[in-house]
């Protein structure tokens, strides 16, 4: 099969996917003897010439402590992180530099939010209400906080096809209801939730909104002003960029009002041995000597998405999740775990006679990386009572060859398994 070469939304605009595979040396290399095939994007994805050099400059050229320093070295390196800072800024269209707070990951968002906001704002009898797709970050720190504060954890049921009962989520909003956490795109089922709807709904009883964006951030345009969401988080890692960064977007209010996470160097206004004053946002969250490097390969990774553009990738993305459900639907005995109407370029399945586990395992002799297991999210898996699925998540490089490896693949796990 030929390469998609056109973005579907658009004959007159061109998506030159060879060329932009040509831009990630990774994906040259054979496996096992075979050409690599690389489907696991929703777990990380592959990096990019520019992001490789950003980083390598950074320690051959500008390496120091960023803030306070005064010789060069510091001040270039300074300039480069909150450049870095500006760069988020724009890519989420948030309000003000200082909402944009550089921690290590989403989970790490996802946790400074629930410590810090959720900690001091809740208290016994309100409540917590998140999805039953969510990942475990977006559960494991909400049971926390709510066991730390006597809050209730409450959720949103999902049907069949993996999208939520949305009748069912505004029964369970209530004035009791003090935050709403949901994943912008389920990384197990690639549902992509309608948080136009959410939202406004959730704040209108009270509620302050978090919206887990790791799998949204490399797929789809992204403004936090118009979603009107609290608190978005991402990770560097899910869209091309280093891994062990991230970012949390905060109200600038809320940031200001809430307490410091860790405490450390940079934090802080003031300290004596009897009393320290706090820094403001977004200092008083980066606590320590930050990920400098990674902070500048990521607003290097976000320049080369917007230079393809993110309406191009999506389109070129769902054309290819298109062509991939119809050719594995193909395939004898395969249910898709995930067919919401709206979904992004992931797909999870399940043979009822072959374990997930023995079909990674034999594709992955084949040069095909697939991600197999729970994918850190137990209760999807409970959910259609299962143990766990294969999942094949697509990025801007893959091609429809690529697929049609991997429908080759499974063909001979068919044959080998039955």
């Amino acid at each position: 099969m030929t390469p998609i070469t056109q973005s579907p939304r658009s004959a007159s605009t061109p998506y030159h996917v060879e060329q932009y595979r040509r831009d990630f040396p990774i994906l040259s290399q054979q496996v096992h003897g075979h050409p690599l095939v690389y489907l696991d994007n929703a777990a990380t994805t592959q990096k990019p010439q520019v992001v490789l050099r950003a980083i390598q400059h950074y320690y051959e050229q500008d390496n120091a402590n960023v803030h306070r320093g005064v010789h060069e070295l510091s001040v270039r390196a300074t300039a480069a992180y909150e450049q870095a800072r500006l760069k988020v800024q724009r890519f989420l269209n948030a309000g003000r530099s200082e909402e944009i707070i550089f921690v290590r990951g989403a989970t790490e968002g996802v946790n400074l939010v629930a410590q810090s906001y959720g900690r001091s704002q809740l208290y016994d009898g309100d409540e917590v209400l998140i999805t039953h797709m969510e990942h475990h970050s977006n559960i494991v720190p909400w049971q926390m906080v709510c066991e730390q504060t006597g809050a209730h954890l409450r959720v949103v049921p999902i049907n069949d096809r993996g999208e939520l009962l949305m009748d069912e989520y505004h029964r369970l909003l209530t004035p009791r209801t003090r935050i709403v956490a949901v994943t912008h795109i389920s990384n197990a089922l690639g549902t992509i939730n309608p948080l136009r709807e959410m939202i406004p709904a959730a704040h209108a009883v009270g509620a302050v909104v978090l919206v887990d964006g790791a799998q949204a951030a490399p797929h789809l345009p992204i403004d936090v002003r118009e979603l009107q969401c609290d608190f978005y988080v991402l990770s560097g890692h899910k869209m091309y960029g280093p891994s062990g960064v991230g970012v949390l977007y905060g109200r600038s209010d809320l940031l200001r009002a809430m307490p410091p996470y860790q405490g450390g160097g940079e934090m802080i206004r003031t300290v004596t041995l009897e009393h320290t004053t706090y820094n403001d946002p977004p200092h008083r969250f980066e606590a320590g000597t930050p990920h400098i490097s990674g902070a500048v390969a990521l607003a290097s990774a976000i320049d080369y998405l917007q230079d393809i553009g993110l309406e191009h990738i999506a389109a070129y993305e769902q054309a290819l999740l298109e062509y991939a459900t119809a050719a594995l639907a193909e395939l004898p005995g395969l249910r898709f775990i995930g067919t919401a109407s709206d979904k992004a370029a992931v797909l999870s399945w399940h043979f009822d006679d072959i374990h997930p586990h023995d079909i990674g395992t034999f594709l992955d002799h084949e040069g095909i990386a697939v991600r197999t297991g729970h994918h850190c999210a137990q209760p999807v898996m409970d959910r259609y009572n299962i143990p766990a699925t294969v999942r094949a998540s697509f990025g801007l490089y893959n091609t429809r060859d690529e697929v049609d490896c991997l429908v080759h693949g499974l063909q001979k796990v068919i044959k080998v398994f039955r």
